[in-house]
């Protein structure tokens, strides 16, 4: 670990890699509640029930 900590000190700027990180995690997570909290409830009903229907469109393999 001193050898990574010690190749760091030596980059000039480097101290902005942790903050463009954030950011780009913060503005992820915005985005990803944005969309949560503005998805129509017919479709996150669509969707919450879509594992538990039997639905024969899909290919199945029956040549056991």
């Amino acid at each position: 670990m001193k050898i990574v900590m010690h190749s760091l000190e030596q980059i000039s700027g480097v101290a902005i890699y942790p903050i463009i990180a954030l950011v780009i995690f913060f503005v992820f997570f915005m985005l990803v509640g944005y969309m949560v909290v503005s998805a129509p409830k017919e479709y996150i009903d669509e969707m919450s029930h879509m594992p538990l229907d039997e639905n024969d469109d899909l290919p199945t393999d029956n040549h056991n």
